[in-house]
């Protein structure tokens, strides 16, 4: 019987040597039937640019720091696989005219993330349009623009 193993081991060598990588030919499998490799496939896959804002709940709240001016800042917790450049922009809803600017301070952000302080600032509002006590009134949007750095 030990001639016979020998046999067919040596038969199974030389046919998964002459056989393409991929691929087994033979007639009779080994006297157990023990998987055989035939193949190392690679997996492979495109990783795409992703970042996010944590806190994205937040809300500026405008506060007077003059006599004709109020700002406000959050501070942004952003997560990253990229190094990216954060900018922003502003519109008025129109609840109190006035002159509406933003900013952001650390908008430049590494992999794998950082804080970055968005503000905005009001000069010159027109608080005739509000009546007087009116609380938390939604007077701008702020947009945040995310754009790739090397």
């Amino acid at each position: 019987m030990p001639r016979r193993s020998v046999f067919v081991a040596w038969v199974v060598a030389l046919l998964a040597a002459a056989a393409p990588a991929g691929e087994v030919r033979i007639y009779t499998w080994p006297t157990q039937f023990v998987p055989q490799e035939v193949a190392a496939i690679p997996v492979v896959m495109d990783v795409g640019y992703w970042m996010q804002i944590v806190n994205q709940d937040v809300r500026i709240k405008l506060v007077q720091t003059g006599l004709r001016t109020y700002e406000g800042c959050v501070d942004l917790q952003v997560r990253t696989n990229f190094n990216l450049s954060l900018s922003a922009s502003i519109i008025a809803t129109g609840a109190v005219p006035g002159l509406y600017s933003c900013s952001i301070i650390g908008a430049d952000i590494g992999v794998p993330g950082g804080i970055a302080t968005l503000c905005a600032k009001l000069r010159e509002p027109n608080m005739t349009s509000q009546p007087g006590g009116a609380r938390n009134v939604a007077v701008a949007i702020v947009t945040v623009k995310v754009v790739p750095r090397s």
